[in-house]
Parts: C-alpha cells; sequence; structure tokens
C-alpha cells in the first residue's frame, strides 16, 4: 500500500526519509535546534517529527509572540515559519527574531504561491520558501541547505550522496557518474535524489 508522503490530512512515514543521509550537529557536538512555528498544531507536530527523526532538538510555537520568546530563549540553528499566524505576520516574526539574532536561517511555509509573495518572503530576509502542501523530504533537505550555508554546523559534514561511483551534491546540483558529470532535468534530479535517500526500499509511484 502506498504511503502518503505530503503535509497534509494524511500522517506520511517518517522511516525511510533520510534513513542514508549523514547526521547533522552543531559546531560543539550538541544536537541542531530547530524551531517550528506555525498555527495549525497536527502539521507542526509533523514537521516537528520528522526534524526529531534526523536527531535535531526541536521547539513548538503556535503563535508569533511565542516564537519570538522562544527564538529569544533557545537560539535555534534554524526556524520553520508560516508566513500566515493569528498574531503577528511571520515576516514581523522574522524581523524580531534577527534584531538580536541575524543569522538564524528562515524556510517560510505559506498557502500562497505567488511570485510576489516569495520575492517579498526572501526580500525581507528569509532564507527559503516552501508552499502547503509540501513534502517532509523537501522541508528536511532545505533546512539541511541552510544550515550548511549558515556555517552552523560540525566541520566535516557532507552535503554529497553516493551509490557505487554515481555522486550527487545536493548544494551545487552537480550529478558525476564514474568521475563525469550528467547533466538532469530538475526533476530527474528530484527522482534520483530521492532513490539515493531511500537504498535497498521498494518505492511506490
Amino acid at each position: 500500500q502506498d504511503s502518503p508522503r505530503r503535509a497534509s490530512s494524511s500522517t506520511p512515514t517518517i522511516d525511510s526519509m533520510t534513513a542514508e543521509l549523514p547526521r547533522l550537529s552543531r559546531r560543539d557536538g550538541t544536537p541542531i535546534k530547530a524551531l517550528v512555528v506555525d498555527d495549525e498544531p497536527n502539521l507542526v507536530d509533523l514537521v516537528a517529527s520528522a526534524l526529531r527523526y534526523e536527531g535535531w532538538e526541536v521547539f513548538k510555537s503556535h503563535t508569533g509572540k511565542d516564537a519570538v520568546m522562544t527564538a529569544t530563549t533557545e537560539a535555534p540553528d534554524v526556524i520553520v515559519l508560516d508566513i500566515m499566524l493569528p498574531d503577528i505576520s511571520g515576516m514581523d516574526v522574522m524581523r524580531r527574531i534577527h534584531a538580536t539574532h541575524p543569522n538564524i536561517p528562515v524556510l517560510f511555509l505559506t498557502a500562497k504561491d505567488s511570485v510576489e509573495d516569495r520575492v517579498a518572503g526572501i526580500t525581507a530576509g528569509g532564507d527559503d520558501y516552501v508552499t502547503k502542501t509540501f513534502s517532509l523530504e523537501e522541508v528536511v533537505a532545505r533546512l539541511r541547505a541552510l544550515l550548511r550555508r549558515s556555517g552552523a554546523l560540525e566541520h566535516g559534514t557532507d552535503s554529497v550522496l553516493r551509490c557505487g561511483d554515481l555522486v550527487m551534491d545536493e548544494d551545487s546540483h552537480e550529478v558525476f557518474r564514474g568521475g563525469e558529470e550528467i547533466h538532469l532535468t530538475a526533476t530527474e534530479f528530484e527522482v534520483l535524489r530521492f532513490f539515493l535517500r531511500n537504498p535497498k526500499r521498494v518505492l511506490s509511484k
């Protein structure tokens, strides 16, 4: 039976999402600290479960004010932040957090998918952007990329997936086979990455 794999009313399985990816940790060797902010408790729990599976320490908030307080006291390494919150907007939350912690990368979650919203989020200081409904694999991959770029990780963290002589660099989006580069479309790259993350498993469509 196929397992749903998107953050919606269905609950995706997490057990094989990132089984072969290297564990990330902070420079001092302690677990990555993530803050997940959304007014939908089920969505927060879903994302938090996926990040805990990564070995991260996760803090949860359902309002903007609580998110600012939590970020101030816990100093997370990365934040997953809904733009539409019940009290203050996600962009205002990010501005308040960045006033004291300017280097924390932010991944915005939103139901909107217009170019204007994407530009507004990035211009305001957001580092990346995913729209609902999103896949947990995508959220984890984007957060890992943000952490690598932020310099918060322990030295030696690898962004490369390997299978035999096949090598994929998730940061540069380059793929090599036997030392020779393979040029893939965006869709082909994502399909291959999914296979490399799920070795020795029978995968459904």
